[in-house]
């Protein structure tokens, strides 16, 4: 389980929201919306240490975060970025290697298990067409999926996933929705932030709504996707989705 503890998030001029209580279960599929600004990706980056200035406690199987060795930690929790830290000049093939690194040996090489995961990757999200080309040439779009082959190279529990359908087309985002469904039921779980509300009817099971005032909702999707929180959620009526996505 991953849990999130009386967690406070705050930017140095002032507090995003708080305080947050849930836990993350193995199968489930979390949905977290919200305006822009207000903690979102904070949240996600906290939840894989990767932010460590917020008040509060992320456990992972009853171990704080910070007391987990990084490597056996990365093996647990993978995230997404909305965006590169740094630009990569190698081939595709190199840059989804990349996910296998929390599993490599000090000083060798990388393993032909390694390799043939990432064929089995190339070959089944259909990017062995991309494996050589120099990854700094691709489109956004080709980007974001090679960015989430290398997040499925790391084989993680615990998939963050911070706006992942941006750049996609509409079939490449049904492809990563479909995918992620999928990951949920084989005992992983899933957090993903996401704009587009016309998803909610056929995925996600939970979800965490982050309000502009700082206050939060969780909890199953039938519980709280409800029109009247979708329209205090986005400060606008909502009415038009009625009809596209399940809520009440």
């Amino acid at each position: 389980m991953l849990s999130v503890r009386n967690l406070s998030l705050q930017h140095p001029e002032r507090v995003l929201c708080g305080p947050l209580n849930f836990t993350i279960k193995p199968g489930e599929f979390w949905i977290i919306l919200g305006e822009n600004g207000c903690g979102k990706s904070t949240l996600l980056q906290t939840m894989s240490r990767l932010r460590t200035e917020n008040s509060g406690t992320i456990m992972l199987q009853e171990k704080p975060l910070e007391k987990i060795y990084q490597p056996m930690l990365a093996q647990q929790i993978g995230i997404l970025l909305q965006e590169e830290a740094s630009e990569f000049w190698g081939k595709v093939r190199e840059y989804i290697l990349l996910g296998r690194h929390p599993y490599k040996k000090m000083l060798s090489g990388w393993s032909h298990s390694d390799h043939a995961i990432v064929d089995q990757i190339l070959k089944t999200h259909a990017l062995e067409p991309l494996a050589n080309r120099f990854f700094h040439t691709l489109s956004g779009g080709e980007r974001q999926r090679v960015r989430i082959a290398q997040l499925l190279a790391q084989s993680p529990q615990y998939f963050l996933l911070d706006e992942p359908l941006q750049h996609l087309d509409l079939r490449h985002q049904l492809h990563i929705m479909t995918l992620f469904k999928n990951i949920a039921e084989q005992n992983c779980a899933v957090v993903m932030v996401l704009h587009d509300i016309n998803w909610l009817n056929h995925f996600g099971n939970y979800i965490l709504m982050m309000f502009s005032d700082g206050n939060v909702l969780s909890g199953s999707k039938e519980m709280i996707l409800t029109q009247s929180n979708l329209d205090k959620l986005y400060q606008c009526p909502i009415a038009y989705f009625k009809h596209h996505i399940n809520i009440r």
